[in-house]
């Protein structure tokens, strides 16, 4: 998880670079003078980010570090990801209208500073493992997930999940008494959890809700259903144990395919009998059918002659039998170029067969 602007640095070994990737689009074009161009946006520790307005016209760059004042209290340590016009389409997003109740960036991060900042971060790890044997100690149902310490070591925030509410008033004074920090829990959901955390899909990609999501919408049961997946928990479910958020992706292409479709109650009626939809291929647009008496028969049937058949029975004519609207071999091969036109192995060379002398 690279924040690219460099290759490795002691902060990215010991906490993890940033993970919300950002593109300057805007690189190109000279920011207008308006009120906007002080406006800065701040990685902070994995998916955390703050919004500031650069009062004091502090020269710096993206990719810079810079220390910012601190949420209620002291100041904080990041990397600039944003400035201008781009922050300002950012708070119009996230609704934030009040532009004065934005933080001041104090100056760009001196040898001084980032010493501080390097101990501070050293001490997560042993402050994480503690917290955790504290939250074991005091019987609570909470999950600790992580812990970020502020860059000026004033102040802590810890990260939890949990089903229920939970009353932590004992356990943030033994965390002052232990750690002699200010405080501060923070409430966060699973999909939360596994964005700070990070980690590797099973498509083999860092994680979506890492990288680029910001916002988590609802997943449901028929999304799956809809793509006809196969209800596989361990498939179907993220890092996080919910729904995978990639589910909803292609959702609405799917759903708009599917109106072409008839619904799969509907039979079909034909002399040998009633014929009943047991699946339907959207890519290859078919409906597989078998007779009511004989479910091991399944004929594939191309949409169009489905709906040729439908319109048939509508006028009350009745087809004699379903095998008359299989599909042709040229619709089979017709049908597997289409599947296998985006395959890796378009791209290999044929192989020249050596003649035998």
């Amino acid at each position: 998880m690279s924040c690219n602007n460099c290759n490795t640095c002691n902060v990215s070994e010991k906490r993890g670079c940033g993970t919300s990737s950002v593109f300057d689009w805007l690189y190109q074009i000279e920011n207008p003078a308006t009120s906007n161009k002080d406006l800065v946006e701040v990685q902070f520790k994995a998916d955390r980010k703050g919004y500031y307005v650069n009062g004091d016209k502090v020269q710096f760059s993206v990719g810079d570090v810079v220390v910012a004042q601190g949420e209620k209290i002291g100041h904080d340590i990041g990397r600039v990801s944003m400035k201008g016009e781009l922050v300002a389409l950012q708070l119009k997003r996230k609704k934030i209208t009040n532009k004065n109740n934005l933080r001041k960036i104090y100056r760009r991060a001196t040898e001084k500073d980032l010493t501080i900042w390097e101990k501070a971060i050293d001490k997560e790890r042993d402050v994480l493992k503690k917290a955790k044997e504290m939250i074991f100690k005091h019987n609570l149902d909470m999950k600790l997930s992580d812990v970020e310490i502020q860059a000026d070591n004033k102040k802590a925030t810890f990260y939890y999940t949990s089903e229920k509410r939970v009353d932590f008033r004992e356990l943030i004074k033994s965390f002052s008494r232990e750690f002699q920090v200010k405080i501060e829990m923070k409430q966060i959901g699973v999909r939360q959890e596994a964005a700070k955390i990070g980690g590797i899909g099973s498509c083999g990609r860092e994680l979506c809700c890492s990288t680029w999501m910001t916002d988590f919408p609802t997943v449901t049961t028929s999304a799956v259903r809809y793509q006809q997946l196969a209800i596989n928990p361990d498939k179907i479910s993220g890092q996080c144990g919910r729904l995978k958020c990639c589910l909803n992706f292609e959702l609405e292409a799917y759903t708009e395919e599917l109106k072409q479709f008839p619904s799969i109650k509907r039979k079909l009626k034909f002399k040998k009998g009633d014929a009943k939809c047991f699946k339907l291929d959207v890519f290859k647009k078919t409906m597989q059918y078998y007779y009511l008496g004989s479910p091991s028969e399944i004929v594939e049937i191309h949409l169009d002659n489905v709906n040729r058949v439908i319109k048939l029975n509508e006028e009350g004519v009745v087809p004699e039998k379903m095998e008359s609207y299989i599909l042709t071999n040229e619709e089979k091969s017709e049908n597997k170029n289409i599947l296998n036109e985006g395959s890796l192995e378009r791209f290999d060379k044929e192989k020249k067969k050596r003649k035998r002398k």
